[in-house]
C-alpha cells in the first residue's frame, strides 16, 4: 500500500553535495542545476558522485533553489534523504491504521509540544482506550554489512527525546521510538554505539523501560512515467528486528 506518492519528479546524476544543504546534479538534458536538500547530516553511505537522483520541483516560482532532493539510487536499490517524509508518511500510516507494530490508532496529530524538556513530539496519538501514545521518528539510512544504524552522528538532542519518551511511560501512556529505515538493502537494525555511546545507552533504557522499539521496513517504489517525469512513493510493509551487533 502507498501512504504518499509525489508525481513530477525529475532525475539527474549527482555531482556532489556540500554545505549541509547544497546538491549539486547534472539533468538528462545535460544542464546542471543545484538542488536543495533537507538532510542536514553526515549522510555516511548514502551517496557517491555520479548515483542517480530524484528531484522534486519547487512550487513556489520565487523561491531561489528550484529542486528539492528527494531520493538516490544505490549499487543495493533506493534511498530516501529528504528528512520532511517520514513523518509524513508515519502519520498517514497512523491515520489508516496500518502502522508496524501501533495499531487501533486515532485522533492522530502531529508536532505537538509536550515533555519537561519543551519538545514536539512527532506524532501524538490515541489508543482504542483513551491513552495517550508519544512517537518519536528517526530517519535511518546508515549502512553497515546488513545492519541499518542510528545515529550517523553525535546527537543529544535524540538522547534528550529517549529521556522524554521514557517520562511518558512513567506517567501511564504509551510511547514508541520508530526508526523510519529510509533505504531497501538492509535487514536489521541496531543502534550506532561506536558514533554515539550515550545515545545507545539511552536507548537500551529506553526500551527497558517500556517505550517501544520500531524499526520500520520502508519500501520505496519508483516508476518512470510516459512524460519521461518519475514518480516516487512509501510504503510500509513491516518492521526489521533488533538484532545488535555484538
Amino acid at each position: 500500500m502507498i501512504l504518499i506518492e509525489k508525481k513530477g519528479l525529475v532525475s539527474g546524476f549527482l555531482i556532489q553535495r556540500y554545505k549541509r544543504f547544497l546538491a549539486d546534479v547534472r539533468l538528462e538534458d545535460g544542464s546542471v542545476v543545484t538542488a536543495h536538500t533537507t538532510n542536514t547530516g553526515s549522510m555516511k553511505t548514502c551517496w557517491e558522485p555520479g548515483d542517480r537522483v530524484l528531484l522534486e520541483p519547487a512550487t513556489n516560482p520565487e523561491r531561489k533553489l528550484k529542486f528539492t532532493w528527494l531520493a538516490v539510487e544505490r549499487p543495493g536499490g533506493w534511498v530516501g534523504v529528504e528528512t520532511g517524509m517520514p513523518n509524513r508518511v508515519v502519520a498517514e500510516a497512523a491515520r489508516r491504521d496500518v502502522l508496524p507494530g501501533l495499531t487501533g490508532l486515532r485522533e492522530v496529530r502531529t508536532e505537538v509540544k509536550y515533555g519537561a524538556e519543551r519538545s514536539r513530539i512527532d506524532v501524538l496519538a490515541q489508543d482504542a482506550e483513551g491513552r495517550q501514545v508519544f512517537i518519536e521518528v528517526k530517519n535511518t539510512t546508515l549502512k553497515e554489512g546488513n545492519w541499518v544504524l542510528f545515529p550517523d552522528a553525535v546527537t543529544e538532542r535524540g538522547t534528550k527525546h529517549l529521556r522524554e519518551l521514557q517520562a511518558m511511560v512513567r506517567e501511564g501512556h504509551w510511547a514508541a521510538i520508530a526508526f523510519f529505515v529510509h533505504r531497501t538493502d538492509v535487514d536489521r537494525f541496531d543502534a550506532a554505539r561506536d558514533i554515539d555511546p550515550a545515545y545507545s545507552a539511552e536507548l537500551d533504557r529506553a526500551a527497558q523501560a517500556g517505550v517501544a522499539v520500531l524499526p520500520l521496513a520502508v519500501h520505496l517504489v519508483t516508476r518512470q512515467e510516459t512524460s519521461g517525469l518519475w514518480a516516487l512513493g512509501w510504503e510500509l510493509p513491516g518492521l526489521l528486528p533488533w538484532a545488535p551487533r555484538r
